[in-house]
């Protein structure tokens, strides 16, 4: 095996090894703290860590009432609840979600937020399961609770360890009136409050925001809330690409932050490739940006961070999809695995997280899902059937640290650990041009793209290999890992039979597999021929 790249030759040079990040699987994204004590969610994430290479998970809700943390009364049950004269914290719910976590060798990415009840000016504001986004009532309380269940991790887990996650405050706060209630002024005194008590718990500990959604080209967000008249060039122009697309509130909370001296380890926003923005007539237009404006919208990040008064801070995208839908029917398709996989690889240099949202459908912000493939988020359905985008995520995961060769079609990188190589290849059709996949509302409206082209070839040449390495060919394309497409040939059943799981099953990790072997002269030719939309890993076996 290669000890290092000095030893191979690709493409006739000697490569100029440069870092890889794994932005894809630093943290993944899930629904709420509650449905993380499901067995199949528990089931469903100890894969994601096992075989993707998860080391972090965020979720919502961790204060919602589903988990019981603020008690102001005993419960009631059939009899009124007794007012209890102090509140007290109970940790039974949270400290099972967090076990959990962490006994598969995870971290959390903690979000704090949303509200109990009792401590909302507002009540019941966004998703089924009725979350409250508002200011609190008392922010001397809400203190209070940060610092008490952080200070309870702190006794649980150690210091040691709860200095390795991150507290990221609040989620979108940017919608109003979803995610949010008040001002940005009121997000920005909540962040101030809430940094400065963590730091005063250990000065450790890392902390950072605002969590904004996503990327606008106008002033929509420029005052305290916001002004949907300042959208209706947005919702009229042209051509979307053209517009100058920035960040939500970043500017703004980095130079509150630098002002006040408040704490900002990490800086925290959300790049869907999407807006919706409301015309002069008042109706809301879906906008779909360009393929690369993930990267482009890195590039603008990284330069706040680099030329700003936080150069050290991190940044952790912590929301990351093809689309903010979780009825999106392009999540389940082969087309979404080829989208991320070019994207995740495009960008990898510029963040210290991407997370996917979701690893998987077991998510309620809609309530349940409408059927075994309804265009959740996830990685894998509810029934824990890979999607393509989990075999692109796992493939990314078997990359090494060191990139070797990067090209518009793929990576070819070394594990420094031992030598050995893994490449990824993809074929994002030229057919597209400079266009995202965009979103269908139903399974039949994506599957035109598959009529998208040319395939492409792919060859390379790498010299130095021992004869006789192994490596493992794997191929994801449309005949091979495309469980959406064979649910759409059974009719698009709504109530899978044990008989069709079990096929299903089969049928998505059914991925074209062949073994390559070095010959004697030590070097490997490659030749690949990928078919529109295919994503394939090549890795030595070790």
């Amino acid at each position: 095996m290669p000890s290092d790249a000095a030893t191979l030759l690709i493409d006739g040079r000697v490569p100029t090894e440069t870092d890889l990040r794994h932005v894809w699987n630093a943290c993944v994204g899930a629904g709420r703290a509650n449905e993380a004590l499901r067995a199949d969610w528990q089931a469903h994430f100890r894969e994601a860590v096992d075989v993707l290479g998860a080391r972090f998970v965020r979720f919502h809700g961790v204060f919602h009432d589903d988990m019981f943390v603020y008690r102001v009364a005993d419960g009631g049950g059939f009899g009124p609840p007794t007012p209890l004269p102090e509140p007290v914290y109970t940790f039974a719910y949270v400290d099972k979600v967090f076990d959990a976590v962490l006994a598969t060798g995870a971290r959390p990415f903690v979000e704090l937020g949303f509200l109990p009840c009792e401590l909302a000016t507002q009540t019941e504001t966004v998703f089924w399961w009725k979350a409250h986004c508002s200011p609190p009532q008392d922010m001397w309380r809400w203190v209070e609770l940060v610092t008490t269940t952080v200070r309870h991790w702190i006794e649980r887990y150690g210091i040691d360890e709860v200095r390795r996650w991150r507290f990221e405050v609040w989620n979108e706060p940017n919608l109003v009136p979803h995610f949010w209630t008040g001002t940005r002024t009121q997000y920005f005194e909540l962040y101030e409050a809430t940094a400065r008590a963590l730091k005063d718990i250990d000065a450790g500990l890392l902390v950072g925001g605002p969590s904004t959604s996503v990327f606008v080209p106008d002033a929509r967000y420029a005052g305290e809330t916001q002004d949907r008249s300042a959208e209706v060039a947005t919702a009229e122009a042209a051509d979307p690409d053209a517009l100058d697309w920035q960040p939500v509130w970043i500017h703004e909370f980095v130079d509150w932050c630098a002002t006040r001296d408040v704490p900002v380890d990490f800086l925290s926003t959300h790049l869907y490739p999407t807006d919706y923005a409301f015309g002069a007539d008042g109706q809301g237009r879906p906008i779909q940006r360009h393929v690369d404006a993930t990267y482009d919208d890195l590039v603008v990040m990284r330069a706040i961070i680099d030329e700003g008064p936080f150069p050290d801070a991190e940044l952790h995208i912590s929301e990351w999809s093809s689309s903010p839908s979780s009825r999106d029917r392009m999540h389940d398709t082969l087309f979404a695995a080829t989208y991320i996989t070019r994207a995740f690889l495009k960008g990898a240099a510029l963040a210290d997280s991407i997370s996917y949202w979701t690893f998987t459908d077991v998510f309620e912000e809609g309530g349940g899902g409408v059927g075994p493939f309804h265009g959740g988020f996830g990685l894998v359905n509810e029934q824990g059937i890979h999607k393509p985008t989990f075999h692109a995520m796992a493939m990314l995961g078997r990359l090494g640290d060191r990139v070797l060769l990067s090209t518009p079609d793929g990576v070819i990188t070394r594990r420094s650990g031992d030598g050995s190589l893994a490449a990824v290849f993809l074929n994002y059709p030229d057919d597209m041009g400079t266009r995202g996949i965009g979103s269908r509302i139903t399974y039949e409206a994506t599957r035109p793209l598959r009529d998208l082209g040319p395939s492409r070839t792919v060859r390379h040449t790498v010299e130095g290999l021992e004869p006789g390495t192994r490596l493992t060919l794997e191929v994801l394309d449309w005949d091979h890992g495309n469980v959406a497409e064979a649910w759409h040939q059974l009719g698009e059943p709504l109530n899978l039979t044990p008989q069709q799981t079990d096929r299903l099953r089969d049928v998505a990790d059914a991925l074209h597999r062949e073994t390559l072997v070095v010959p004697q002269t030590g070097v490997l030719e490659l030749r690949l021929e990928l078919r529109p939309w295919a994503v394939a890993s090549l890795v030595q076996e070790r």
